[in-house]
């Protein structure tokens, strides 16, 4: 008998959440910031999802936001045709890069020292950070907005998608190396450095290919629309979410099914494994963040699994461990997860 997965839910935001990144593992544990249509993203500790503060200084929708590797900075891509580098340890803006656009993803270099942007005016800007007044470098070529724009091989190429065309560039001569092209809108990018493994997903397809030469790998078909999908970084399991509320996990060997989850009440828009592997993250339509076990059951973070008393037959329990006055919302988070059919559709937060 499987147990019954029991999400933490991280509230705050009052719009849409549309992008969420992990940091890397730090002396301090490990981070996630979460871009929303509120304009305010958030950072928390990526184990519990416990809230350490907001960046507040956007005047529109924030569509990207990122951590670099030991989550000492924090950059964000806004409506406001503006990206923004914080201190994500004091929350002070850094650095406000102005755009000709909508600004849609930022991503650091891994020594923190370049921003790659891409937005909704066609092109990938390079900015250097360690020179505020210079002229970001500029690669043109894609023939619509860029939705996601990823550094790979060490910084040494650059991975970007526009509505229905993945781009591999050369850093070094600015230079496409090689395109994909797709029947369909492409909805989420992920770099997998572990493997040199790029996921994509467009329609009810989740795609994976090689980040170096764009061959693919092969190719899932999902029961709905995916708008997001992340894989594991020990390539065990990949889970993806999207139209139909749930978050779906497989098995990237096999392509087999192997869990299903309903607990957001809108569309999921973002989904990313943590860089432990423990944890997935989900963000959606509903406002809110979701924390799911990896391997439901495991003593992690708020999770404590209680083992049964010898002898007594009874199975393992999955228990939360949180202050009282949270048992309301367990309640509501428990009752979210289960098997009932809701007889009307709930309420989304707009």
């Amino acid at each position: 008998m499987a147990m019954r997965q029991t999400p933490l839910t991280c509230s705050g935001h009052t719009r849409p959440v549309v992008d969420l990144a992990f940091s890397g593992i730090t002396p301090y544990g490990y981070f996630l910031i979460s871009a929303c249509k509120d304009g305010k993203p958030m950072l928390r500790q990526g184990d519990t999802g416990d809230w350490i503060g907001t960046f507040l200084g956007h005047k529109g929708a924030v569509w990207g936001a990122t951590l670099n590797k030991d989550a000492t900075k924090a950059a964000t891509a806004a409506a406001d045709f503006t990206a923004k580098v914080w201190d994500a340890v004091s929350g002070d803006e850094l650095m406000t890069l102005a755009h000709k656009h909508i600004v849609k993803t930022v991503d650091f270099t891994q020594d923190s020292n370049y921003l790659l942007t891409g937005g909704q005016d066609k092109l990938l800007r390079i900015y250097d950070l360690s020179k505020s007044e210079a002229e970001p470098r500029e690669i043109s070529g894609h023939t619509s907005g860029i939705k996601k724009a990823l550094w790979c091989s060490d910084d040494k190429q650059i991975l970007s998608a526009d509505d229905k065309t993945v781009r591999l560039w050369d850093h070094a001569t600015m230079t496409e190396v090689k395109s994909l092209n797709f029947n369909m809108s492409v909805s989420s990018m992920e770099y997998i450095p572990e493997g040199e493994i790029l996921v994509i997903t467009y329609g009810r397809s989740i795609a994976f290919h090689s980040a170096v030469s764009l061959d693919p790998i092969k190719s899932f078909e999902a029961p709905a629309t995916i708008n997001s999908a992340s894989l594991h970084r020990e390539k065990e399991f990949l889970v993806a979410g999207g139209e139909d509320f749930k978050l779906y996990k497989y098995d990237y060997n096999s392509g087999e099914e192997l869990e299903s989850y309903k607990g957001h009440f809108g569309p999921i828009h973002c989904v990313r494994f943590s860089p432990d592997g423990e944890l997935y993250a989900s963000g959606s339509e509903d406002g809110t963040l979701r924390l799911w076990q990896t391997v439901v059951g495991k003593t992690y973070g708020l999770w404590k699994c209680v083992l049964p008393e010898e002898d007594s037959g009874e199975l393992a329990k999955p228990k939360l461990s949180f202050p009282e006055a949270a048992e309301e919302e367990l309640e509501e988070i428990a009752s979210e997860n289960s098997d009932s059919i809701y007889s009307s559709t709930p309420e989304v937060k707009a």
